[in-house]
């Protein structure tokens, strides 16, 4: 009552510091106010799955506040830093959840890509399904959300190349729209924002498509075309594995020479279930820190196929599920504050040239003469898309969470909210505090979720360079 009367009094309003864009310095992504090597602590966040992306009816993953507020609050409590989210509408306003995530303390990785005909490429024909209304939409896309400071980049495909026969035709299309991405970009943009590919851990292929796409054609330094980051999903690490027996050691081995950042962009291996998270301290350790850069939890929502975290109801309640919990431990074992601190290197990565001996499989694309700008794009390229999706960080009254979400044991959880960070500040994971229980769950239980609870609250104002940040440390309690 103390944390809810104080909120009202106070308005609950709140301004808060954005989060410093990244920059890509070699194969690091670099905070360049700190300095700091960026470690992306990620989860992937399509509530709904596929058709929770349904422009008929004005909705996507990000188009809804008051559940940002929710899961935003319970992936800080994860200790999350970045959300991947895939299937967007470029016309909808993304306003509410970009603001809140940003006050999170969490960027965002966009797929330009969706399921729906003309909106991505045909792996089995990418020339037929490369043209101007297809390249329109995926610079919407870019419209809508490069003015976010939290924007930390976008996917040029996911997963378009499987085997050796899509291997062979779709490389030099999807470095063809990467190309399209970046010059939109670069004409339309007021920074740097980085395009990359999410490609499928297929070992017969990986390594040639990586470096396919983060070479640099003639050499040239700016080349256009080529990757600026470079990403996996990787479900090799199953259970109680370890860096060897998971084949984690054969990824680094393998982009130990790598001249753009590298992370997973999905993990998470469901087998067996539940969960037990033990690559965590792998990924974010001595072993694999200096070549990957980190990766994305697979995924928030549960779906059918059984990899949520949460169960994401109609209603907009949500139910956690013990992976969350797990997670949550495993996070807690590892020392983020010393992870996210570590300087950059600075190190100047020349990346090789492009040439067909870079290639290594055989029936793989080896040539990359890449296709010419189809006809019509090229304007939109230069002038903008038409009408003109727009994006900005706006000010959230209210951080708390309006919709009821129970623990894994049953436990309804009170005063859950956002806390906007600090500029620059990290998410740690359970870092507000320890509840109380009681309702239908036990408080013996080992799978209590949120380690959240009040605190009271502490009001900190902070003046920075252009904005006047408001933090609220707020947790909740469960009842």
């Amino acid at each position: 009552m103390l944390l809810q009367s104080a909120l009202v009094a106070l308005g609950g309003a709140t301004l808060a510091a954005a989060v410093t864009p990244l920059e890509v310095q070699g194969k690091e992504f670099v905070n360049s106010k700190t300095g700091n090597s960026f470690q992306i602590v990620g989860m992937a966040y399509q509530i709904g799955g596929s058709s929770g992306y349904d422009p008929s009816h004005g909705k996507d993953p990000l188009s809804n506040g008051d559940v940002c507020k929710r899961d935003a609050a319970l992936m800080q409590a994860l200790g999350v830093n970045t959300i991947r989210v895939y299937n967007l509408d470029p016309n909808l306003n993304h306003d509410d959840c970009a603001s809140i995530f940003n006050a999170a303390g969490m960027y965002m990785i966009i797929d330009v890509n969706s399921p729906l005909s003309g909106e991505s490429l045909n792996s089995g024909a990418p020339w037929e399904s490369y043209y101007a209304a297809y390249l329109n939409r995926t610079f919407a896309v870019v419209e809508a959300f490069k003015s976010y400071p939290n924007t930390l980049g976008f996917f040029s495909g996911n997963e378009v190349i499987d085997n050796v026969k899509t291997g062979s035709t779709v490389p030099p299309y999807v470095r063809a729209v990467t190309r399209d991405l970046k010059n939109y970009i670069k004409n339309h943009a007021d920074r740097t924002i980085p395009v990359g590919y999410s490609a499928a851990d297929v070992r017969d292929v990986l390594e040639d498509t990586w470096n396919y796409f983060q070479c640099s054609i003639d050499g040239e330094e700016n080349d256009m075309s080529r990757a600026d980051m470079f990403a996996l999903n990787s479900y090799s690490w199953c259970g109680e594995s370890s860096f060897e027996e998971s084949g984690y050691n054969q990824l680094v081995a393998l982009f130990e020479t790598t001249s753009v950042p590298v992370f997973y962009s999905e993990f998470g291996c469901n087998t067996p279930s539940p969960r037990v998270f033990t690559e965590i301290g792998t990924i974010y350790g001595p072993q694999m820190t200096g070549t990957f850069t980190g990766g994305v939890v697979y995924e928030w929502a549960q779906e059918k196929n059984n990899y949520g975290l949460a169960q994401c109801n109609d209603d907009e309640t949500v139910d956690l599920l013990a992976d969350y919990a797990t997670l949550q431990n495993q996070y807690k074992k590892v020392d983020f504050s010393a992870v996210q601190s570590v300087k950059a290197t600075g190190a100047k990565v020349t990346p090789p040239t492009c040439k067909a001996s870079l290639i290594k499989e055989d029936g793989f694309n080896n040539n990359f003469t890449l296709p010419a700008v189809p006809p019509g794009a090229q304007d939109i390229i230069d002038n903008g898309v038409s009408p003109k999706p727009s994006g900005k960080i706006v000010s959230i009254s209210d951080y708390s969470v309006k919709h009821q979400v129970k623990d894994a044991d049953g436990n309804t959880l009170s005063n859950l909210a956002v806390k906007p960070l600090a500029d620059d500040a990290i998410n740690t994971p359970g870092s507000t505090g320890s509840g109380t229980t009681s309702g239908s769950g036990s408080d013996e239980s080992g799978n209590a979720a949120p380690t959240l609870a009040p605190q009271g609250l502490s009001a900190a104002v902070m003046v920075i360079p252009a904005v006047v940040a408001l933090c609220f440390t707020a947790g909740f309690s469960m009842i």
